[in-house]
């Protein structure tokens, strides 16, 4: 991973609805929006969540509310052939293949496929022995840190550092769990706190509507995005609602890659652009009236006036008390 651009992360998560198809047709979308990876997940429900488990309050309102937890999630299980089946469709399309695990049985399985970059969920930040699993691999890591405090970011990173993984294969994900996000629950600045106090690289999980926030992270220093699509936001399912469509994504891509040409590398000079105005737009010390070989130059006979291919009016006091070594008249550069 570690790309020199930012790294964004089109979340299908279970917006596949248990659909092989449809998991193909969500890799299509992030084809075709310019994305980097797209992720799934991976779990089996009864190493997730128990049978009596409730549900979240949003998935409440976008699922069947007399189902549990546990059966919603048995319907999006994804059986180890999918996974494979995805993987190689992925590679077809030119876009890396992530999943997040969400148990240890998971772990193994997304390890035994060969996958390089291990995604953990925000959930699972408390899970000692899951961050210790996912440790020991020695793989890229990326940390999702909502719900967190500070303390329980430095409890897990030194988790996984302990467990066998380099800081510099870590990024901590700044993230908010409610779907949708509201606005003033964002908390931008937060993500420069993390960077701020681990050193670490930083990026952000976004779960607002739209697409505003996540390009903003990316002013802000993100290095990997992530955010939820769909291929239609009115299908049955927990995340649908929350989701970009096709081409949302594409204008989020397309605003994030502007943002990162747009931040440049820091030097403050005339860009290749713009030198060319350079001696259009400054002034140039000129005669303001007509001036005789001789004369003294004084603030009544000369001004600055546009262009800038003559003596710059940051000499003015250099000029004003020496004599004129020839004839001027009015406008003529000095």
């Amino acid at each position: 991973m570690t790309p020199k651009k930012v790294y964004i992360i089109a979340e299908a998560g279970v917006n596949h609805n248990g659909s092989l198809k449809l998991a193909k047709q969500l890799i299509d979308i992030a084809s075709c929006a310019g994305i980097d990876a797209v992720k799934f997940q991976s779990f089996k429900a009864s190493n997730l969540v128990s049978e009596n488990a409730k549900k979240a309050e949003y998935q409440k309102e976008t699922t069947n509310q007399h189902e549990s937890q546990f059966d919603m999630l048995k319907k999006l299980e994804l059986k180890k052939e999918t996974h494979i089946e995805l993987i190689n469709y992925a590679k077809e399309k030119n876009i890396e293949f992530l999943s997040t695990p969400f148990d240890l049985e998971s772990i193994d399985l997304l390890d035994d496929l060969g996958l390089n970059i291990f995604k953990i969920p925000s959930g699972e930040i408390t899970n000692l022995p899951y961050l210790r699993k996912i440790g020991s691999l020695k793989k890229e890591v990326i940390l999702s840190t909502g719900m967190s405090n500070l303390q329980e970011i430095k409890d897990a990173l030194g988790i996984l550092i302990e467990s066998g993984t380099q800081k510099d294969n870590i990024t901590i994900l700044h993230a908010n769990t409610e779907y949708p996000t509201p606005y003033e629950d964002v908390n931008l600045n937060a993500m420069r706190t993390i960077s701020k106090e681990f050193n670490i690289k930083v990026g952000y999980s976004d779960h607002t509507l739209g697409i505003e926030v996540p390009i903003a992270a990316v002013a802000m220093g993100a290095t990997i995005i992530e955010k939820h699509f769909t291929i239609d936001k009115t299908l049955d399912g927990p995340d649908h609602k929350a989701s970009l469509d096709s081409d949302e994504l594409k204008a989020m891509v397309c605003g994030i890659r502007n943002i990162e040409n747009a931040l440049g590398n820091g030097i403050k000079q005339a860009s290749k652009s713009e030198s060319k105005n350079i001696c259009i737009v400054r002034k140039s010390i000129v005669a303001s009236k007509d001036i005789k070989k001789g004369e003294i130059f004084t603030e009544k006979n000369i001004t600055t006036k546009r262009p800038g291919n003559g003596i710059s009016p940051m000499k003015w006091d250099d000029i004003v008390g020496s004599i004129a070594t020839k004839n001027y008249i009015k406008d003529e550069l000095i």
